[in-house]
């Protein structure tokens, strides 16, 4: 199995191969068979100068995809392999058992850390840096700079400075009227969604651009499901002059045409990504494979606590932010700390973030909200901690949905945002070690929470966070008047309201709330899920 997912074949080959293939050659004498993205005759002609063998893969599958039958699937391959291979005629191949010679006793390398670490790559079984050896260096570079940077007072005095542009501090504040209507224990908010850009992620964004910055590179990309990560990207990319590109899903493309528009305005590239099921998992693959292609010139500037050592550290650290400035806060305001603090999860950074902070405050409990989509039983959710088991994506080992044979299972969740089959390591620990408590939430509960919110309080939630907003009023119910929830508020909503507007037929007579947008849903542009 591949921790990355599959290469894919690509315009030009990696311009790191020579490199790796001179370090393996340094520690074996036997042939070198090598499939770096290969689909042209340029391609293969490079490859053949490095290494003895050239695996085609991607392309050979596209191939079969468009052939009309199985007979002419043969023909098409047969006539695709002599053109890559400039050879017009056939050439007697000779087989070759190298496995007499070459036995050796080898651990077993199906989950193996290759990464040489500075610091512990792993939250107890989780975590770790199940990476392609093409980035190895290049991680390990990461970490170097993101260590030295992090000792470095005039790093985070550089960090601080555009607090103004970002928005920070954000404010927190009593929800009073929820609150009330609530009748039980006071409700108080994070208002990550004031930010620049409308989220939290624009802590982390500024972060890892100043990181580029000193790794010395120019272009950067992104994963997005909502947008909000792909926004923030594309306006630092605009305020530091680097090229953006922004990965992001066909479907979540549609349902979050608004963001896709802000990105383009804002300069940045935005990919539509047609493989797999078409949300973040692949949006995450395809940076991963432009990452792989092009280390030397490029960051991948990962959005969430997900992803191989470093990555799920360096998130956190730049929006741990949110739970520092909140404890402050809720100290100043409330005179005592939260009894509950409350985020939702997909990746889990502005869970995280929050939660960083009170891990060591044990009376403090904290609860971390997955879509539950159409319900668990349904199979049509993202609750990766709620339903899934252990087993390694994108380079990380965590909880995940997938089937028995460790195949990742299609998500589905009215929110883009969450729409993912994984969740940050970091928070696989903190469930196993049962320090915090996660919950699912499905469609219809999370746009009560999302009316909740909005008509109590005035305030548009993005439906990401509309789900913990479900939690915590439920939660609020059932505690006394003398205890304090405090939620994270992690983005505006302006970017769902035309999804919204589209899901109300649906949920509306569900939930009570005979709202409809004039025009139809058919005049949003909107396809809804079955």
């Amino acid at each position: 199995m591949s921790a990355l997912g599959v290469t894919g074949y690509r315009e030009k080959v990696n311009s790191e191969l020579p490199h790796l293939v001179g370090r393996v050659r340094k520690h074996t004498t036997l042939p070198i068979a090598v499939g770096f993205g290969i689909s042209t005759t340029e391609h293969f002609k490079t490859v053949e100068k490095e290494a003895d063998g050239v695996i085609i893969g991607s392309k050979i599958i596209k191939i079969i995809n468009k052939s009309t039958s199985k007979e002419q699937r043969l023909v098409d391959i047969e006539k695709y392999c002599k053109e890559i291979c400039h050879r017009e005629k056939e050439e007697e191949i000779i087989p070759i058992d190298y496995r007499k010679e070459t036995l050796v006793d080898v651990p077993n390398v199906k989950q193996m850390d290759y990464g040489n670490h500075a610091t512990d790559s792993k939250f107890g079984k989780f975590g770790g840096q199940y990476a392609a050896e093409s980035l190895m260096d290049c991680l390990d570079e990461l970490e170097k700079v993101y260590l030295t940077a992090k000792e470095d007072p005039l790093f985070w005095e550089e960090f601080r400075s555009y607090y103004d542009y970002m928005g920070r501090e954000s404010k927190l504040h009593l929800a009073d009227r929820l609150t009330k209507e609530m009748g039980g224990a006071r409700i108080w908010l994070k208002r990550e969604d004031l930010n620049h850009t409308g989220s939290h992620k624009l802590n982390n964004v500024i972060g890892q651009i100043l990181l580029a910055k000193r790794l010395g590179k120019k272009r950067i990309i992104a994963e997005t499901g909502a947008g909000q990560h792909g926004v923030a990207t594309a306006t630092a990319c605009a305020k530091f002059g680097l090229e953006c590109v922004v990965y992001m899903g066909e479907i979540d493309v549609q349902r979050q045409a608004l963001n896709v528009f802000r990105m383009k305005m804002l300069g940045a590239t935005v990919i539509p990504v047609t493989s797999g099921s078409r949300t973040l998992k692949d949006a995450v693959n395809e940076a991963m494979r432009d990452w792989t292609a092009n280390v030397t010139t490029t960051h991948y500037l990962v959005g969430s606590v997900f992803g191989p050592h470093p990555f799920p550290q360096i998130v956190r650290d730049f929006q741990s932010v949110i739970g520092k400035e909140s404890k402050k806060q809720m100290m100043k305001k409330a005179g005592k700390l939260p009894d509950y603090v409350i985020a939702c999860v997909g990746g889990g950074s502005n869970a995280m973030g929050l939660f960083y902070t009170f891990i060591k405050e044990e009376n403090v409990k904290m609860i971390g909200v997955e879509a539950g989509g159409s319900g668990i039983s349904s199979g049509l959710h993202s609750a990766s901690i709620s339903a899934g088991t252990p087993g390694i994506l994108h380079g990380a080992k965590s909880y995940l949905i997938q089937d028995d044979h460790g195949q990742i299972q299609d998500t589905y969740s009215i929110s883009a945002g969450l729409d993912y089959p994984g969740v940050g390591p970091e928070h696989a620990y903190l469930k196993e070690t049962g320090r915090a408590e996660y919950v699912a939430v499905t469609d219809e509960q999370a746009l009560i929470g999302f009316r909740r919110l909005t008509q109590y309080e005035g305030i548009i939630p993005a439906l990401e966070s509309s789900h913990a907003v479900y939690t915590c009023t439920e939660l609020a119910k059932k505690l006394p008047k003398d205890k304090d929830i405090l939620l994270c508020v992690s983005g505006r909503g302006d970017k769902d309201v035309i999804s919204i507007a589209a899901n109300l037929p649906k949920f509306g007579p569900k939930i009570g709330w005979d709202l409809r947008f004039d025009g139809g849903a058919e005049t949003l542009g909107i396809q809804l899920p079955n």
